[in-house]
């Protein structure tokens, strides 16, 4: 019986279930604090990331196919940290999608990279991710499962885009000249994952849409769309230290355009969103911002 485990049932992971979950007779997400809500889409367990539950364990072994979308911490990956013994001795087991981040990549200077540039990440929380890439390209190896490495762009689509950040007034523009960044709506991260499994694909894949820009240019491109002005605040690198979060500026520490070739070959995605223009206009198309100010 197909059984996806996802192991974090984020904003990523929601999609893909909502969209390919009906590909498997069971799906079990967890999550530190479970939605109830979410029981259309997966039946939902608790974990704090450091104690399994009975049930969970009795899960991963009995999964197919795993969605690991759980972050790291400074402790390292938790779900390796808690699980990796039962995942190693899950006998029905066939392919592994891990979801990881550009980050890992440090700065470039800003010149087009592909997976085969050097890991040389700019801050703890890229670090993190390419230790646990690691950890699971070993795990998979060790127990002959293909593992795929989706290496993910700043994610946007439904609830989480710049119309939500304009009409929440967080939109904001950081004087960096030469930086750019690179994006990827959540539909078709989750076209990858599907694909990855699909295919059983073992390696990295950079899932971007191989349009990278600078960071303000969707915000100034939604508020015309919206028929609004945008920020015309543009902060310096110190002043965005001092008023953003650490989150948001370690997407300024690092500089690099990512192609997609192999999300396209061998993965076999066609991006239903290639740029942020028409990504946004889809997401105004459906209903997610007034056009006008109100």
């Amino acid at each position: 019986m197909p059984t996806l485990v996802c192991l974090g049932l984020g904003y990523c992971a929601r999609h893909y279930v909502g969209e390919f979950g009906w590909r498997f007779a069971r799906v079990i997400g967890t999550s530190r604090a479970p939605d109830k809500t979410a029981t259309h889409l997966a039946g939902m367990l608790a974990f704090d990331g450091i104690y399994p539950p009975p049930e969970l364990r009795q899960a991963v072994a009995e999964a197919t196919h795993l969605l690991i979308s759980a972050a790291p911490g400074e402790a390292g990956d938790p779900v390796l940290a808690a699980l990796a013994a039962d995942i190693a001795a899950a006998p029905p087991l066939q392919s592994i999608t891990y979801l990881s981040s550009l980050s890992v990549y440090g700065d470039h200077g800003g010149a087009w990279i592909d997976e085969t540039a050097p890991t040389v990440p700019a801050n703890a929380r890229g670090a993190a991710r390419v230790e646990a890439e690691r950890a699971w390209q070993a795990l998979g190896h060790a127990r002959s499962t293909p593992v795929a490495v989706l290496r993910l762009a700043g994610i946007y689509g439904p609830g989480q885009n710049a119309f939500v950040r304009l009409r929440t007034g967080r939109a904001h523009r950081v004087d960096k000249p030469g930086h750019v960044s690179n994006r990827i709506h959540v539909a078709d991260i989750a076209q990858a994952i599907d694909a990855a499994f699909a295919r059983r694909f073992d390696g990295v894949v950079n899932v971007a849409d191989g349009e990278p820009a600078p960071p303000g240019d969707p915000i100034e491109y939604a508020a015309k769309l919206m028929g609004i002005a945008p920020p015309l605040l543009l902060l310096s690198l110190d002043e965005a230290r001092r008023t953003l979060s650490p989150l948001v500026m370690s997407f300024y520490e690092g500089s690099a355009r990512i192609r997609n070739d192999r999300l396209r070959h061998p993965l076999g995605v066609t991006l239903r969103y290639p740029n942020y223009r028409v990504g946004l206009q889809a997401l105004l198309d459906d209903g997610v911002a007034p056009r006008t100010s109100a």
